[in-house]
C-alpha cells in the first residue's frame, strides 16, 4: 500500500488535536496566541522533513533517481554519466603573409560564446586555416558555417574577423541527461553482459559520447560479421560524420571479442518531406508540432524500418494548440530500405 505524504494542513489540524488531547486547558486556536504558533512552526519542519523522505525514496531505485545519485547508481553497475563535449572545427583569416596567429588565442561569436586557437596558424597566399575549439562545452557552441567571430586581443597583419569555414563548428554535445543515463543502467540491468552479444554492442555504442541510438545487424556481411549503425541526435546532423564513425569503431573494436567482424557503419538517411494542413496555423501550432514529430521519428525509426502514417496522425493531434489537421504527404507508411532509416526532412504547410 502506497504512502499518502500528509499536507501542512494535515499536520497543523494534527498538532492542534494532540495539543487539546494533552493540554486541554490550552486553546490552541487563538488566533494571536503563542501556541498556535508553535504548532505551525512544528508543522512546518515536519513538512519538511515528510519532503526530504519523499525525496530519498525516490533516490532508493534507479528507475527514479536523479541528479547525483542517479550518476552513484551509474557507477555501482560500471557506467559512467558521459561529459559535454566542446564543439570544434576550423576557421579562415585573411592577413598579410608571415603573420601567425599563436596556439590558444580567444575568439568571440556575437553572443559571447568563446573559441580558442588549437595550434600556431601563419598566413600564407593572404589566408590561413584556424583550427578551434570551444571554451566550453555543450551543444550552445556549436556554430554553422559563414558564422563571424572576432579576435578578443588584436594581431598584428591579421583581420580582426575569422569566418568558419565548412561544415561549421561542430560536435559540441551536452552532458548527458538523467533520461538518457537512467535508460542506459536500466538496459545493464535487464541485459547483463553476455560475451558479446547484440546487448552488449549497443550497450558499448551508447556509452560513446554523442551516441543516443544503435542497432545491431549480426551476419549482415556473412557469418561471423556484426554490422552497427548508430545516430547523434543531439548533433546538427543525427546521422554521424565519418569522423565519428571511425571514432566508435575504435572504441568498440577494444570491446568486441576478437573473433567477431565488427563493421561501424552510418546510416543513410530517408528524409520524410511533410505536408500539413493544420488548425489553428499559428507559428506556435506548427512549432509544437514539429517537435511532436521529431520526437515521433527519433523514438520509432529504425533502420531498414516502417514508420507508421498512424503515429505521424497520432503525433499530429497531441501537438499542443492543436484541434484539427490533415497530414496530405507522406500518404502512407514510410518504409526505409536495409541500411536506411527515417529522419526529419521538412515541413510544406498547405491550406
Amino acid at each position: 500500500m502506497a504512502f499518502d505524504r500528509p499536507t501542512l494542513s494535515a499536520l497543523v489540524a494534527r498538532a492542534e488535536t494532540d495539543l487539546a488531547a494533552y493540554m486541554p486547558e490550552a486553546d490552541a486556536l487563538l488566533r494571536q496566541g503563542v501556541l498556535p504558533a508553535l504548532l505551525r512552526t512544528q508543522a512546518g519542519a515536519a513538512s519538511g522533513l515528510y519532503a526530504y523522505l519523499d525525496w530519498m525514496a525516490l533516490q532508493l531505485l534507479p528507475d527514479t533517481a536523479t541528479g547525483e545519485e542517479l550518476a552513484r547508481h551509474a557507477s555501482l553497475w560500471g557506467i559512467a554519466r558521459k561529459a559535454a563535449v566542446a564543439a570544434t572545427g576550423t576557421a579562415t583569416i585573411a592577413g598579410t603573409d608571415g603573420a601567425a596567429v599563436p596556439a590558444a588565442t580567444q575568439l568571440l561569436r556575437s553572443d559571447g560564446a568563446s573559441y580558442r586557437t588549437l595550434a600556431l596558424a601563419t598566413v600564407a597566399g593572404g589566408t590561413a586555416t584556424l583550427s578551434l575549439a570551444a571554451d566550453l562545452a555543450g551543444i550552445g557552441a556549436n556554430a554553422a558555417t559563414a558564422t563571424k567571430l572576432r579576435f578578443v586581443s588584436p594581431i598584428a597583419g591579421v583581420s580582426g574577423e575569422a569566418i568558419v569555414a565548412a561544415p561549421g563548428l561542430a560536435g559540441g554535445v551536452a552532458v548527458e541527461s538523467d533520461d538518457a543515463l537512467r535508460a542506459r543502467i536500466l538496459a545493464r540491468i535487464q541485459a547483463p553482459p553476455n560475451g558479446g552479444n547484440a546487448a552488449d554492442y549497443v550497450q558499448w555504442a551508447l556509452a560513446q559520447p554523442g551516441v543516443t541510438r544503435a542497432w545491431v545487424s549480426p551476419h549482415e556481411l556473412g557469418i561471423g560479421t556484426v554490422t552497427l549503425r548508430f545516430m547523434c541526435d543531439a548533433a546538427a546532423s543525427p546521422v554521424p560524420d565519418a569522423g565519428k564513425v571511425a571514432s566508435v569503431q575504435a572504441a568498440l573494436d577494444i570491446l568486441r571479442p576478437v573473433t567477431a567482424q565488427l563493421a561501424v557503419v552510418a546510416p543513410v538517411a530517408n528524409p520524410i518531406a511533410f505536408q500539413i494542413a493544420i488548425v489553428p496555423a499559428s507559428a506556435a501550432v506548427q512549432t509544437a508540432v514539429e517537435a511532436e514529430l521529431r520526437d515521433l521519428i527519433a523514438r520509432d525509426a529504425v533502420p531498414g524500418g516502417t514508420l507508421l502514417l498512424s503515429r505521424m496522425r497520432e503525433a499530429v493531434s497531441i501537438a499542443s494548440g492543436e484541434t484539427d489537421n490533415q497530414i496530405v504527404a507522406p500518404a502512407a507508411n514510410v518504409v526505409s530500405a536495409t541500411g536506411q532509416i527515417a529522419t526529419f526532412g521538412s515541413i510544406a504547410w498547405v491550406p
